[in-house]
């Protein structure tokens, strides 16, 4: 052990690691937030509310459609996605199931469709930037490996703003990521955005 690195230091630092694993392993299974109860209305984006859902991994039942569209396990992050687009644009998914890291087909190029979805599917890095109340989707990462989506609500000249449903007990619907355009390209937050989807143009002119 080098001589500038002390058995006290080790410790504090494995002592914060584990408070910090407990803390992520208790949001995934609690409503740590005393604040809010799950499906509370917390916001709500072009007539669309989110709800709140307390512990990541908390389920409330199932969003079906009137008409038997599966919409989405309440009050998780794919829910208010299909539930935006299924209410705001009567647009119904070809695959109706699937965790938040499926809406992004990697086999998919680049501004070509998603028929998965039925949305054209942009990537982070393309030529084409992010629109206001396009799909956001994210990739799984060490703590989540679902992914996560959340829906385009402001686009800046450097920054976009998401709004989303289940970002955790203490997380905020709305975030906002960071926006580079550079020769032709588009980046967008981190290497954990994958891309963007979007309605076909025929769609969004009916909308």
């Amino acid at each position: 052990m080098p001589r500038f690195i002390t058995r006290r230091t080790v410790v504090v630092l494995s002592a914060l690691v584990l408070v910090a694993l407990l803390g992520l392993w208790g949001a995934n299974r609690f409503n740590v937030n005393p604040a809010h109860a799950p499906g509370e209305v917390i916001d709500q984006f072009e007539g669309v509310p989110v709800y709140y859902n307390g512990a990541i991994n908390h389920v409330d039942g199932r969003s079906v459609a009137p008409d038997g569209y599966n919409i989405g396990l309440r009050w998780q992050c794919v829910e208010f996605v299909k539930r935006y687009y299924y209410e705001r644009h009567q647009h119904r998914m070809p695959e109706a199931r699937g965790h938040a890291k499926a809406f992004f087909d990697a086999a998919v190029a680049d501004g070509a469709l998603n028929t998965a979805r039925n949305l054209v599917q942009h990537r982070n890095g393309g030529a084409v930037a992010p629109a206001v109340g396009d799909i956001v989707v994210f990739a799984p990462w060490l703590f989540n490996p679902y992914g996560h989506v959340a829906i385009v609500s402001r686009v800046d000249a450097d920054a976009l703003e998401i709004v989303q449903q289940n970002p955790g007990p203490f997380g905020t619907s709305r975030e906002r990521l960071p926006l580079v355009l550079a020769e032709g390209r588009t980046h967008l937050g981190t290497e954990r955005v994958l891309g963007w989807l979007r309605l076909p143009a025929s769609s969004s002119s009916k909308s």
